[in-house]
Order: structure tokens, then C-alpha cells, then sequence
């Protein structure tokens, strides 16, 4: 593992940069899921994640006999090098894959890195950084292989166990596994009795499976909302020491991470990431075993996310909560049908937020045209209340789901 010593100096390097982010108790989270759960806040970093802690203290120590580095990321990690290579005025050369969301492409060329968008996923970009970095001759900052990156990774563990040091576990996300190797070689040091989880995406199962080996295996493909964590193949360094200090590796799939994607922002009024949900997915539908009231600390790794994924997951956790109803209402297509439809659904309270009208799809018999609503709903039993009375108003309608 790494020493707790080497983390403590890391600390040291990285407080010239790093907000100490909240470590804050979040009482509606901990009442549905019957814990005391505390969230510690990384979205709220300087660069909106973790890997900003890991990538200064591999630069800073890098810094005097360095020409310039590159790296391979699908975006924190670019932005914590960045951000590094910018302070210590030094080049850096990025790496991303093709697919990486704009925001985390603009975020790291705002600190003056040059991007180079390759590959379909984390690992082809990381082929291709490796040897443009031989090719040029540069330092390669490896998201999580490498000790001088875990350790600064794991300051976070030193800061939540200065607040509390009565915890029962702390669950944190894993893609390639620095965060957690350096969180739990911290936390194993100083409290060898707290719980440390991982949690994967299923979409990206690579490292979870290794740990139920023992030994390091590959995926065949990655594919999940959580980017972060989206790494094809494991590494056994992480890995080494993952088996030696974390206690439990988990799972979580998409539809559960967008869930709690949504439940951070409407509840605790916090824009995440996926990979910095999935903690959280993993207490809402009950993946990690843990005594009722346990002390648990959930690490929201980063805050990144895409916009446009963020305006998906608000709109289908609309519909999967009865808050919005999508109907495909077939009139007559003469003058005083739609006012009829309208009225209808006034007279229930739905609210019409959204509608469109088509008379020439060729599924359509001559004289009828399809009206495409959306409503704002109240629940379950109001979106029943309208079904019944468009039935009994004689209308011809299906839902989109």
C-alpha cells in the first residue's frame, strides 16, 4: 500500500491548490437509506474533481526536471494535469477520447493544454499518449498506475477522518482504482476497522471483477454514463493494492446512477457526474451490506457532467417518476377537436408543456392527424385520472415511454 508518511507529504504539497471540499451530513439521503450518511463534496474542487489532488503532487515533484508532460484522460484527470502543468508553467499535451463530453474538452483547454482527441474510449487514448510521450520525449502522468497519484489521491481520506473518525465505511467510486487505492492505504494506517467499498459501473466492470479473482482481468468494451470510471482494463498495481486494503467491490448499472444523479440534485441541490454518483447509487438501492444507522461517508468524486446528458437524465427521471406524461392522441382532424382534447385535460389539471400536430404521417387514415403532448403530472394516480378520462371522452391515444 502506499505509506501513510508519502500521503501526508503529498498533502503538503497539494494545499498550495486544493480546496478542502465540505464534508457535510446529508439527512434526507440518510433517512431513506436508514445511515448516517456524510457526503464529501470533491465536484466542489477547484477543477470540479478529485484529480486535481493526484496530478499536482506527481507535477510538483516533476516540476524542476521536466520539459513538459502528457497524459491520457476522459477529462478530470486532463483538468487536474492542466491546471498543474499551467501553475508550475510547464507544457501539457491531452489526450482524449473522441467521445469526451465538450465541457471537459473546453475545461482543459482553458488552462492553456494542447487536446488531442483520439480513440473511442480511455484505453485507446491511453495507447496513443504513451507514445506520443516516447515519441517526443515527455513525462507521462498516469491517471491512477502510479504512487505519487494515489497519494495525492489519497489526502482526501485525511481530511474525512480529521472530522470524523468514527466512521463504519466509507464508499468510494472506481474506474482504474487510484482514488480508492490511496483513500484506503490511508484509511487502513490510521483506522484499520473502517469498512473501504468500491463501486463500479456494470458498464464497466473491469476492476471489480479482478478483485473477485484475484488477479487482473481485461473488458472487452466499456460503456456507461459514468466517464469517470469508464476504464476497459485493470491495472495491477492498482489492483495489488486494492486486494491488501479495500473491503468490498459493488456494482451499480446506468439506470441507478442517473437515479441518483437526480436524487443529488433535487435533494441535495448538487450537480454530479456519473462516476461521482454511483456511491450514492449503491445506498439508495441497497447494494452494500451495512447495520442500520451505520456511520458511512460517500466520496462524489467529481462534477463534470455533460450538459446535454444532464437535460436526458432530468427528463426521463421526470417520466419514470409520474411527473411528466408523454401521449400520442389520434382527432379527427376538423375544426373545435383539439380545443375538445385541451379542455379535457384542463379539467383534470394537467399541464400542457409541450405539443405538436401531424396530419400527413402515412400511418394516419385520411381525415385524422396525431397530436404529440407533453404534460406536467402530479403522480401515479393523477396520470390514471387522465387515462380515464380520455377513455371516456372517446379519445384514441398511446403513451411514449
Amino acid at each position: 500500500m502506499i505509506g501513510l508518511n508519502e500521503i501526508k507529504e503529498a498533502r503538503k504539497r497539494v494545499a498550495k491548490v486544493v480546496s478542502h471540499t465540505p464534508f457535510a451530513y446529508a439527512p434526507i439521503l440518510s433517512k431513506k437509506c436508514d445511515k448516517q450518511v456524510y457526503l464529501k463534496k470533491e465536484n466542489l474542487q477547484v477543477t470540479g474533481a478529485f484529480k486535481l489532488r493526484g496530478a499536482f503532487n506527481k507535477i510538483a515533484k516533476l516540476a524542476n526536471s521536466c520539459e513538459g508532460v502528457v497524459a491520457a484522460s476522459a477529462g478530470n484527470h486532463a483538468q487536474g494535469v492542466a491546471f498543474s502543468a499551467n501553475y508550475f508553467g510547464i507544457a501539457a499535451t491531452i489526450v482524449m477520447p473522441e467521445n469526451t463530453p465538450l465541457t471537459k474538452v473546453n475545461g482543459v483547454k482553458a488552462y492553456g493544454a494542447q487536446v488531442i482527441l483520439q480513440g473511442a474510449n480511455y484505453d485507446e487514448a491511453y495507447a496513443y499518449a504513451i507514445a506520443y510521450a516516447k515519441e517526443k520525449g515527455l513525462d507521462f502522468v498516469h491517471p491512477f498506475a502510479d504512487e505519487d497519484v494515489m497519494a495525492g489521491q489519497g489526502t482526501i481520506a485525511l481530511e474525512i477522518l480529521e472530522e470524523r473518525e468514527d466512521l463504519d465505511a466509507v464508499i468510494v467510486p472506481v474506474g482504474g482504482g487510484g482514488l480508492i487505492a490511496g483513500m484506503a492505504s490511508a484509511i487502513k494506517q490510521i483506522n484499520p476497522a473502517i469498512k473501504v467499498i468500491g463501486v463500479t459501473a456494470a458498464g464497466a466492470p473491469a476492476m471489480r471483477e479482478s478483485y473477485q479473482l484475484g488477479r487482473a482481468v481485461d473488458s472487452t468494451q466499456v460503456r456507461t454514463i459514468a466517464d469517470g470510471i469508464a476504464v476497459r482494463d485493470t491495472s495491477p498495481i492498482t489492483l495489488e493494492i486494492i486486494l491488501e486494503t479495500v473491503d468490498d467491490i459493488v456494482e451499480v448499472d446506468d439506470e441507478e446512477i442517473a437515479d441518483a444523479i437526480l436524487f443529488l440534485l433535487e435533494n441535495q441541490k448538487l450537480v454530479v457526474e456519473g462516476a461521482g454518483a454511483v456511491g450514492v447509487a449503491a445506498l439508495l438501492y441497497d447494494k452494500i451490506e451495512l447495520a442500520p444507522q451505520s456511520k458511512v461517508a460517500v466520496i462524489l468524486s467529481g462534477g463534470n457532467i455533460d450538459v446535454t446528458m444532464l437535460s436526458v437524465i432530468i427528463e426521463k427521471g421526470l417520466i419514470k417518476s409520474y411527473r411528466k406524461m408523454k401521449l400520442i392522441v389520434t382527432l379527427v382532424d376538423k375544426p373545435g377537436s383539439l380545443m375538445k382534447l385541451t379542455e379535457v385535460l384542463a379539467s383534470v389539471g394537467a399541464n400542457i408543456v409541450q405539443i405538436g400536430y401531424d396530419r400527413t404521417s402515412a400511418s394516419l387514415a385520411y381525415g385524422d392527424a396525431n397530436v404529440s403532448i407533453g404534460l406536467e403530472t402530479k403522480g401515479k394516480e393523477h396520470q390514471q385520472e387522465i387515462r380515464k378520462l380520455l377513455h371516456e371522452h372517446g379519445f384514441r391515444f398511446h403513451e411514449e415511454r
